[in-house]
């Protein structure tokens, strides 16, 4: 890949500018060098709109050639784990069964609501390429849901009652890279409640594998600071009530 001859451009971009959704004159130019390049690679990503281009570019700080390995790796494993273009209910069955994550509300900023809790997730023999289509699956159905005009969503991951019985280091390692290399700039801010110490074991195995950008959008909140820090962020009548809220939890395979 050869992009030494393509005049750049310096920009800073802006925190408004970070969370709108026009493309600024460097991104847009950016943008159109990306598509030009990934579509003779791979001709169907005519049907890819410039805002997901735009994501993988961000991903990569604008790095043109590094969003586009990024870009065509994420073609080629969409086709592998989702060849149908779509993953049924049914070839999820044991990870839906576990009743473990929900979707409901928006916060402050108008992005979706994900609540997952990571008690109800239990790794049995040979559940991993299961598991790892239930987070494509997952992520597929968030962002299929996101509200005009938004790109990301946020997250409660709640372990109260998480044990050694729960703990899933390849499934973890699975998902934060299902998360971060197919679906980057999609995650707003995970807030981690409910956090027994033992957990800290399997957090110390994972978090050298979370990139940067990630490591910032993630909150370890106390128990005591739980209701006026999701507050912070949530309004009372988009909060679950399980947090003191008022809506109810929404399984994420039901409409």
């Amino acid at each position: 890949m050869e992009f030494s001859n393509i005049e750049e451009s310096n920009g800073i971009i802006t925190e408004e500018e970070e969370n709108g959704t026009e493309i600024n004159e460097i991104e847009q130019r950016k943008v159109r060098l990306m598509r030009a390049f990934v579509e003779r690679e791979d001709p169907s990503v005519k049907e890819v709109d410039d805002l997901m281009i735009r994501r993988f570019l961000r991903a990569r700080e604008l790095d043109i050639e590094k969003a586009s390995t990024l870009f065509l790796k994420y073609l080629s494993w969409r086709r592998s784990i989702i060849p149908n273009g779509f993953i049924s209910p049914s070839e999820i069955p044991n990870e839906l069964a576990q009743n473990k994550l929900f979707m409901q509300g928006v916060d402050k900023q108008n992005r979706p609501i994900v609540v997952v809790f990571g008690a109800r997730h239990k790794p049995y023999k040979g559940s991993l390429e299961e598991f790892k289509r239930f987070v494509a699956y997952t992520l597929e159905r968030i962002c299929a849901r996101m509200p005009a005009g938004q790109e990301k969503f946020v997250s409660i991951a709640d372990l109260e009652g998480w044990g050694y019985t729960n703990s899933d280091i390849r499934g973890y390692l699975a998902a934060l890279s299902i998360l971060q290399d197919c679906f980057p700039e999609r995650l707003g801010k995970l807030f981690i409640v409910h956090v027994p110490y033992i957990f800290m074991t399997a957090w110390k195995v994972v978090y050298p594998f979370i990139d940067s950008k990630t490591k910032k959008k993630i909150i370890f909140v106390e128990k005591k600071k739980l209701r006026s820090t999701l507050l912070g962020d949530i309004d009372e009548s988009q909060l679950p009530e399980v947090y003191g809220g008022k809506l109810s939890l929404v399984p994420i395979q039901d409409d």
